[in-house]
């Protein structure tokens, strides 16, 4: 089964850190660049961060600095937050492209940032 699973979501304090990760099946093939996307309750579905596996990577400016993506990118991705605020509150998701042209989701993890 094709998929993308997430984990690493959860409450955390304004200042705080968390690290989401996320592992594609091994029936995804070709992937060529992972990254993660959010969407906070009314808004549109926004990127957060992605790196391709020759490991270029392009953050949103509302995160730059606080948040830093890795991985092997071929099968896994991670997102270490720091200094988290309020405004951070959504689903993240995982993302996968591949280079036969296929995009994949994960099923989204909440992240909750309140004092």
């Amino acid at each position: 089964q094709e998929q993308l699973v997430e984990s690493g979501g959860g409450l955390v304090q304004p200042g705080g850190s968390l690290r989401l990760s996320c592992a594609a099946s091994r029936s995804i093939f070709a992937v060529n660049a992972m990254g993660w996307y959010r969407q906070a309750p009314g808004k549109p579905r926004e990127l957060v961060a992605t790196i391709t596996t020759f490991g270029s990577a392009n953050y949103a400016d509302a995160v730059k600095g606080r948040f830093t993506i890795s991985g092997d990118v071929k099968n896994t991705v991670s997102l270490q937050m720091n200094s988290l605020k309020p405004e951070d509150t959504a689903v993240y998701y995982c993302y996968a492209h591949t280079g036969l042209g296929r995009d994949y989701w994960g099923q989204g993890t909440q992240v909750t940032v309140s004092s």
